[in-house]
């Protein structure tokens, strides 16, 4: 393997955390927003030379995604060549588990995270990222709302596809196998995520307790989203295309130069075999948020429920709910082949 393919750097795509999801154009929380981010980013500046050093931190970085992209490269050579390919809403209580696709149809992803605390300039050990996107048409799981697929299928209620949470583990790294998202109205494609500190473990595998230090989205270079899209079963839905340029949250979320793209290799020849995506996320596990709530998972499957003060919905305008999104789940092979300018390491 060329190792120098595989370099990843450690801050490549470093994501600030921030004073929450509030869609309201106020100009005071504007303002806070923006130093809070400036704030950090000074912060994460101070602690670049510790990250470098810290242990062999950056080299653990790159080898540990190296290693990464040459395990499931070995998983598609492997694989039976028969066998096909296979809301914005944060609903409590999710399963703890790092697959998420289930019986998903789309491009499969391998996506990781690794927090680092910028007021310490450590690792944060022990954080349980929650995350969760639209399926490949542009609907989510585990509830029934007006623009989120077929409101007359009550079985969504019990669905759980492409949310999970997953705990860092001493380098503060968290990797989930899940679907690379579709799209909706008024949203570029994009993946949101809730940050737990000191939760506890139920029986049943799931969270409770804690407090939540992050709240955001994060996003993927809008080439390749058009590339995805370009495939089946993403072109099946009909709604417009939202680009990152033109989604409101995007443009908030990347300002003062805060970076929440993915960066991402292809694994395979093609969109088919799948993608890995990292990223570098900054949290102040001093802040504390109240994220807001639609659904809450239970044993008997999901429960409308609302709570919360801060918004996690990212929507358009003031955050309401996804407006299309066809709820179809079509089976179907992928095409896309890698584009020029492409990192695609060999393994």
């Amino acid at each position: 393997m060329q190792l120098n393919k595989l370099a990843f750097a450690l801050l490549a795509g470093v994501t600030l955390a921030h004073p929450g999801e509030e869609h309201h154009h106020d100009r005071a929380v504007e303002l806070s927003k923006r130093e809070f981010k400036q704030a950090a980013r000074r912060g994460l500046s101070a602690c670049s030379e510790k990250l470098n050093k810290r242990d062999g931190m950056l080299d653990r970085a790159v080898m540990r995604r190296a290693a990464t992209v040459v395990k499931y490269r070995k998983q598609l050579a492997a694989r039976d060549t028969d066998t096909g390919e296979t809301g914005p809403y944060w609903v409590k209580g999710e399963y703890i588990r790092n697959n998420l696709r289930e019986d998903q149809p789309g491009v499969p992803i391998v996506i990781e995270a690794q927090f680092v605390d910028v007021e310490t300039c450590q690792p944060i050990q022990g954080l349980y990222w929650d995350v969760w996107n639209c399926n490949s048409t542009g609907v989510y799981s585990g509830l029934i709302a007006t623009g989120n697929g077929n409101t007359d299928d009550l079985t969504n209620y019990n669905a759980t596809f492409l949310r999970g949470v997953a705990k860092s583990n001493c380098d503060g790294v968290v990797q989930f196998e899940s679907v690379f998202p579709g799209h909706y109205s008024g949203r570029t494609t994009h993946h949101h995520m809730v940050a737990h500190l000191n939760a506890t473990v139920l029986p049943n595998n799931t969270l409770t307790g804690g407090t939540v230090a992050h709240v955001g989205q994060v996003f993927w270079d809008q080439d390749l989203i058009y590339d995805v899209e370009a495939t089946y079963p993403y072109n099946t839905n009909d709604i417009a295309i939202t680009t990152n340029a033109d989604d409101r949250v995007f443009s908030t979320e990347s300002s003062d130069n805060s970076d929440p793209v993915f960066e991402y290799v292809y694994l395979g020849d093609d969109l088919s075999d799948g993608l890995f995506g990292w990223v570098t996320i900054a949290v102040n596990t001093s802040a504390t948020y109240d994220p807001n709530y639609s659904f809450v998972w239970t044993e008997s499957g999901g429960i409308a429920q609302s709570g919360g003060t801060v918004s996690v919905d990212g929507g358009s305008g003031d955050g309401g709910a996804p407006s299309g999104g066809n709820g179809t789940s079509p089976s179907g092979s992928l095409s896309g082949a890698v584009p020029s300018g492409t990192a695609a390491p060999s393994a």
